[in-house]
């Protein structure tokens, strides 16, 4: 004869309950963390792609970071390049001036003004360290504090700097060689300052002789301007090719991030519509287990 019990049936019906709760749960998990999966094992067939591409976008990262770098240091050169610049152009005008009237008023104080703004730019420091320096990291690059130490010393003993420059890689197999030594930046320039520093100080009306040390003084800081703005024109150059590398670098961690979250991140409107569901169906399957264990053949014997 055929048993009668209700206690297999309820076994099945807490089966039912039991995979009810787990979808629940995985699906209030999405809800809380906004992911699909708690690990990339759980991603199935796409775990290999989305490693790849968190490994990819990790180097991104880390390249742009350089480049942000790189780039900051190129603008702090091109700063103080063009500083350099202003400066020997206004003491041009002020040499030529004199030139040409046979008066220097204010000429003194415009080498002096001059000579100043160049030394500050070619001792500039980033995070204190020489920027003009090159892997000479004590003392200053530019010796020479005063137009009197300038008129005592050449070229080869006012600058302590060296030809070291730094490489950094700001893209997959690019590297980028960049920085100036104070040397390659005013050497030039210096052999006019030097000049008039020999031939000054100059009075209201300057001499015969300083007249002819200004004209030479006018050749040599023409030469000195020439050869500054090449240097700055190549830094500018690697400030270009900086910027443009940077910029593919952000577009790619733009298309890997979407990778990423294509296959990790969780449609939350699809995930609220499913916690809707979810939630009926284990009310009713509560609902049901709790009408099977209050039956009884009990009630249907009487």
């Amino acid at each position: 004869m055929a048993r009668v019990a209700t206690i297999p049936l309820q076994r099945t019906m807490s089966s039912a309950i039991q995979r009810s709760q787990e979808k629940l749960a995985i699906t209030q998990a999405q809800l809380s963390t906004g992911k699909k999966a708690t690990t990339f094992a759980d991603l199935g067939t796409e775990t290999v792609r989305n490693l790849s591409a968190h490994s990819m976008l990790s180097r991104q990262q880390a390249q742009a970071t350089v480049s942000k770098r790189v780039d900051t240091t190129l603008s702090l050169y091109q700063g103080s390049l063009e500083a350099i610049d202003t400066a020997a152009g206004d003491l041009r005008t002020s040499i030529l001036s004199a030139i040409g009237t046979g008066k220097a008023d204010g000429l003194q104080e415009a080498v002096q003004s001059a000579f100043h703004q160049y030394r500050s730019a070619l001792n500039l420091s980033e995070g204190g360290a020489p920027l003009f320096g090159g892997a000479q990291t004590n003392g200053s690059p530019f010796k020479p504090q005063t137009l009197a130490d300038v008129a005592a010393a050449d070229g080869a003993a006012a600058f302590q700097d060296d030809e070291v420059r730094s490489t950094a890689r700001i893209a997959d197999g690019v590297d980028i060689t960049y920085g100036i030594s104070a040397s390659a930046a005013g050497k030039d320039l210096y052999d006019a300052f030097r000049t008039l520093a020999q031939a000054g100080p100059f009075s209201e009306e300057p001499t015969a002789g300083q007249i002819t040390a200004l004209k030479t003084a006018m050749d040599q800081l023409d030469k000195g301007l020439a050869s500054t703005r090449s240097v700055n024109a190549e830094n500018g150059r690697k400030q270009a090719q900086v910027e443009t590398l940077a910029k593919r670098n952000d577009e790619r961690a733009v298309l890997l991030s979407a990778v990423i979250e294509s296959n990790e991140d969780a449609d939350l409107g699809q995930v609220a519509i499913d916690l809707a569901q979810q939630k009926t169906v284990l009310e009713a399957s509560y609902s049901v287990f709790s009408q099977l264990s209050g039956l009884s053949l009990v009630n249907y014997l009487r």
